[in-house]
């Protein structure tokens, strides 16, 4: 992907100074407790190690700074995770700003999510969260919340290298904030509550349709001349990789569709593909007929 190293967004929340570090899958959580994130977050608890959400802190305050140098928290960063935050300042700009642009359109005027930067282990206000949980959007404090060592393991562990399949993922998580919104997400947890059957299926909707405005935002920044020959691929392999049906299968060696909450590998590369190919967001209509 084409960018330019800037700096630090001024939408970033940087809580790295803290002790520990760690692993972070995909989620959207809708208050204190686990989410939408389902049987997909069990499953990468169960890959990483460790709890996905508990209800409070015990021990060290793992957002506390452990040192300060001129009034700003000293953090203890190598040069490739100093240039990764500089390459996530630039997404994340650079998706708000096409954001802005364009949710005007569709009848909601845009405003910006910040992007919290941890390590092991944050609090949000949908509650504590372990960096097994991964990338994740909290609705309630309007934040994407993200261990920088998830890029890591999206290369070794899921297979998925390139500076654009990481863009995807952070694309993936602004989409949850533009459903917010627009109001799709509150609708989705009202049907969840009355419909708790078709809790799943409306999750899965609910991703896929973050994966077509992810898409969607990548067609601008093709048209921009953002990207390099093989991007495109990049993201298509990153979305086929946190495929409900591929991680369960890594975690457990079997696949069961009914416990799917963020849809199957086809699935995802499919609407990411979609978007991408239309470039508009009314092409991502996920709640109507078959996904």
């Amino acid at each position: 992907m084409r960018w330019t190293p800037g700096g630090t967004s001024r939408n970033i929340e940087d809580r790295r100074g803290s002790s520990g570090g760690g692993f972070a899958g995909g989620g959207f959580p809708v208050g204190p407790g686990m989410g939408l994130g389902g049987i997909v977050v069990l499953v990468l608890a169960l890959l990483f190690g460790g709890n996905v959400f508990d209800g409070g802190d015990e021990g060290t305050d793992p957002n506390a700074p452990t040192a300060t140098r001129g009034g700003e928290v000293a953090i203890d960063e190598s040069p490739e995770e100093r240039e990764r935050v500089q390459f996530v300042s630039f997404v994340l700009d650079d998706a708000q700003n096409f954001w802005t642009q364009a949710l005007p359109q569709a009848g909601a005027p845009y405003r910006d999510a910040k992007l919290v930067l941890f390590r092991r282990r944050v609090n949000s206000a949908c509650g504590s969260a372990e960096a097994a949980m991964g990338p994740f959007y909290c609705p309630i404090d309007e934040k994407v919340y993200i261990d920088l060592g998830f890029y890591d393991e999206l290369q070794r562990r899921f297979g998925a290298p390139g500076d654009f399949a990481q863009a995807y993922v952070l694309a993936h998580e602004i989409g949850h904030h533009v459903q917010n919104v627009l109001g799709e997400a509150g609708r989705v947890r009202e049907m969840q509550e009355r419909r708790p059957d078709q809790a799943n299926e409306l999750s899965v909707r609910l991703e896929l349709q973050a994966d077509c405005l992810a898409g969607v935002w990548g067609r601008n920044a093709q048209q921009r001349q953002r990207l390099d020959p093989g991007d495109l691929e990049e993201g298509l392999a990153a979305a086929a990789a946190v495929g409900d049906d591929r991680i369960q299968s890594q975690a457990t060696g079997q696949v069961r569709p009914e416990s799917f909450t963020h849809g199957s590998s086809e699935q995802r590369t499919r609407w990411f593909m979609r978007g991408f190919q239309s470039g508009d967001p009314r092409s991502c209509n996920t709640f109507e007929g078959a996904v």
